[in-house]
């Protein structure tokens, strides 16, 4: 394992036990994002570092009985906590590195990414990897319960032009990655970047 990856676990292994607690007001933005994601009922959909599972719950609703919902994470104490939440209900947690996802190829109809994108080793490589496990004309959401410059400001810190979230960025790595972006929302109260997988 990089050292990439032992510092992605233990910063959020330090964190896993109270991170809901420490954004409670977050399931309205996570439910919204997951209704812009098109899902329909029997898809197949994945939570690409799912942490605690907030959005476990809208996908399951989205997708319904019929539907398959999984969520990865590389940080054993992140989904201990989604199955102390009880969200192991609504979907398969598995233990996983979004880099080399154990799922066959064109597998699922859409991937759901919760604030992945600041935390992957190597973007472009990790962005392909997601588009291998889809199907052509699936769907990605990439997004983020507030937005970069509200996000940057409660870390104490100035959005700086390499920001990979910043449109001008994001559009060209997801084209180099198998997606083409079809909406792009940075707004004090959400991010959220949808691609559709190329054919």
């Amino acid at each position: 394992m990089s050292d990439d990856h032992t510092h992605v676990q233990e910063f959020f292994t330090a964190r896993a036990a109270d991170w809901d607690s420490r954004f409670p007001d977050d399931g309205p933005a996570y439910a919204a994002a997951v209704a812009d994601l098109g899902l329909r009922p029997g898809d197949r959909v994945l939570d690409a570092g799912c942490g605690t599972g907030r959005a476990l719950t809208p996908l399951r609703a989205a997708v319904g009985p019929a539907g398959v919902v999984v969520g990865a994470d590389l940080t054993p104490a992140m989904l201990q906590a989604a199955a102390r939440a009880g969200r192991d209900r609504d979907g398969r947690l598995l233990l996983a590195d979004v880099s080399a996802l154990p799922l066959r190829s064109a597998s699922l109809d859409a991937v759901f990414a919760a604030g992945l994108i600041a935390h992957l080793p190597q973007p472009a490589e990790n962005l392909r990897e997601l588009a291998r496990v889809v199907r052509p004309g699936g769907t990605l959401a990439l997004f983020h319960p507030i937005g970069r410059a509200a996000l940057a400001a409660r870390q104490g810190r100035q959005i700086t032009p390499d920001d990979l979230r910043a449109e001008p960025n994001l559009r060209p790595l997801l084209a180099g990655s198998g997606w083409r972006m079809t909406s792009y929302v940075d707004q004090d109260d959400r991010f959220l970047a949808l691609a559709v997988k190329e054919a």
